[in-house]
């Protein structure tokens, strides 16, 4: 477990676009600090410990960060809940006005959107059965020649299988839940998704589970933006550097994945 808490640092998470439902847009003019406009964070609120809801509550890293970005802003803050597939629609077309998910920055994306500083690194990472690890000792090279390997539809995990695991079956699922139900039964061989992910639900199912190391790629978290909104870009990454400067971020990546700084 100190193993797992450890490696908390390397976060991930994201998804694939797809047509948002129709909403409210925003303003369509830039937002000065202080006003009274609500700053629109769009938040896919199942992947603990970055954003997840206890109860009704929106809570996690991103959530206390983004909570701190509307402080500093003076602006009133908003949580919109979507769908991982939706986050860039609801953006761009003024449903939201920042994705704070989770949301790791990939050259595709950069086509379509801004993206403010790092705040993270993260990657992928597999989850397998304990009775599996001297199978995959060898780590990465293991998975290569694995017969089947699941993912949640729409992720990034999705797309690396789908890349870099040509000869192995592949199967997708709505929730990782459904994964690690698939990985129990035996009827895939191991699940790759964010580590974060990974981390938690192997930590709920310690007798069973185990995550695979080490990473299997390397990605930044970030949030996106629209690109047309260069003076809230500016303030975000002023935050985030006045955070930098004086330890707050890694206090609070530290409250939510302890020894992720040591």
């Amino acid at each position: 477990m100190m193993v797992l808490l450890s490696i908390f640092g390397w976060l991930a998470g994201c998804a694939l676009p797809g047509p948002p439902p129709p909403a409210s847009p925003s303003p369509t003019v830039p937002v000065a600090a202080g006003s009274q406009v609500p700053l629109k964070v769009g938040v896919s609120t199942n992947m603990p410990p970055l954003i997840f809801k206890q109860g009704d509550q929106i809570t996690g890293l991103e959530a206390e960060l983004a909570r701190g970005l509307a402080d500093y802003l003076g602006r009133p803050l908003q949580f919109v809940e979507v769908d991982w597939k939706d986050q860039i629609p609801y953006l761009l077309d003024r449903r939201t006005d920042i994705i704070m998910s989770g949301l790791s920055v990939t050259e595709l994306r950069k086509v379509r959107i801004a993206f403010s500083d790092p705040y993270s690194r993260t990657g992928q990472m597999a989850l397998i059965r304990r009775g599996d690890l001297q199978r995959f000792n060898m780590g990465y090279y293991s998975i290569v020649e694995t017969p089947s390997i699941g993912a949640v539809e729409n992720t990034t995990g999705a797309l690396l299988i789908r890349d870099r695991y040509e000869r192995a079956k592949k199967r997708f699922f709505k929730t990782s839940a459904e994964g690690v139900e698939a990985l129990r039964d035996k009827t895939i061989d191991l699940m790759i998704h964010d580590a974060p992910v990974i981390l938690v639900l192997a930590a709920e199912h310690e007798s069973e589970l185990e995550p695979l190391y080490p990473l299997l790629t390397e990605e930044y978290l970030a949030w996106g933006l629209r690109r047309e909104d260069g003076m809230l870009l500016k303030s975000v990454n002023a935050y985030l550097n006045d955070m930098k400067r004086d330890g707050r971020l890694q206090t609070v990546v530290n409250r939510w994945m302890p020894l992720s700084g040591k």
